[in-house]
């Protein structure tokens, strides 16, 4: 995928993030950490970045993703120890919302840290994605 080495290379800031601090503390924490160790590696990043979500054309209302890298990748963060459908279809929402490629899932809430890239199939740079799928 296009944006494969960029999302390695935040998962692996993620990574370090995680095995430095352990699970157990509230998300804030892990984002924190986080926007040090990506700095630390050079990536380019807004926090909590307010980003508007319209509705056929009309802004609806405005939400905040937790990171936004090198102006392609949502990440959004979790500190629970399991996740679930839900978190993931927000997430999926999200990047259709404000017309993404991909975004990542990345809880650190449980012993082991998890995570899953996620990918807007209605984005033109994931036409190859698209037909993998059929």
């Amino acid at each position: 995928m296009k944006h494969e080495n960029l999302t390695h290379k935040i998962i692996g800031c993620a990574m370090k993030v995680h095995s430095t601090l352990g699970s157990g503390f509230q998300e804030v924490i892990y984002q924190r950490a986080l926007s040090i160790e990506m700095e630390r590696q050079g990536l380019g990043f807004a926090r909590e970045l307010e980003m508007t979500i319209f509705y056929e054309g009309v802004d609806i209302g405005t939400r905040r993703v937790d990171f936004f890298v090198e102006n392609n990748i949502m990440v959004e963060l979790k500190a629970i120890s399991l996740l679930d459908d839900l978190h993931l279809a927000q997430a999926i929402n999200y990047l259709e919302a404000y017309n993404l490629p991909i975004g990542l899932l990345i809880n650190f809430g449980s012993k082991s840290l998890t995570f899953k890239r996620i990918y807007n199939t209605k984005h033109p740079d994931n036409a190859d994605y698209k037909s993998s799928l059929k």
